[in-house]
């Protein structure tokens, strides 16, 4: 991980955005700026993956928000993320864990979401929303979904969605970014990345919260 490159990020993460737009999501509005406070979902997160304060646990009638993001992840992805890209919420990150549109707007309305991110500013890293949703919001994000391209496939009692590109900068460097968002019973775990995509990461949360 290196945070010395600006330029070549600024200009990876520019024609990641308008590529991944254009190509994969249809239904994709420009990103807002992000939040003073460096989350741009507006939460806060800490280094040690503490909850904001607007994402007090919220159960619903299958899902219980998670307190921190220690504990959205098995002992042995935690331990494997901290070895391969840290550190966990770096205030410098500001990457969306996703372009789509209903997706942002579900989780600027203020539902409950705990935020938890990969890696320093750079062009390797991810970011990661859960969400709690009820099943209508569930439906119509599947839906939207589905229509913008992303695979779909069963897991456990919800559907993971998947779209992945991969380019050449302006520095004729090649890049790999994509989203995969588990939808799930209470709640959608949303993540962004860009050339970080450990093997297992969705699922391992999936197992983790509702298994």
């Amino acid at each position: 991980m290196t945070s010395t490159r600006p330029t070549r990020m600024r200009r990876l993460l520019t024609a990641a955005t308008i590529g991944l737009a254009a190509i994969a999501l249809a239904a994709c509005q420009p990103e807002p700026e992000p939040a003073a406070t460096g989350a741009p979902d507006g939460t806060t997160p800490t280094a040690s993956g503490a909850a904001p304060a607007t994402a007090t646990p919220t159960p619903t009638a299958a899902f219980a928000l998670p307190a921190s993001c220690d504990e959205i992840y098995s002992a042995d992805m935690r331990a494997s993320l901290q070895a391969e890209n840290p550190p966990l919420n770096d205030p410098g990150v500001t990457m969306y864990s996703s372009e789509n549109a209903s997706i942002l707007e579900l989780i600027g309305s203020g539902a409950p979401t705990l935020r938890c991110t990969w890696g320093g500013p750079s062009d390797y890293g991810l970011a990661t929303n859960v969400t709690v949703i009820d099943a209508s919001q569930g439906e119509d994000i599947v839906a939207e979904l589905t229509a913008a391209g992303f695979s779909d496939e069963e897991l456990g009692d919800g559907s993971v969605h998947r779209i992945e590109q991969r380019g050449i900068t302006l520095d004729d460097e090649p890049y790999t970014l994509g989203e995969t968002h588990y939808v799930g019973d209470g709640a959608i775990v949303s993540t962004r990345w860009v050339n970080f995509a450990p093997a297992g990461y969705t699922e391992d949360i999936v197992a983790t919260l509702w298994d």
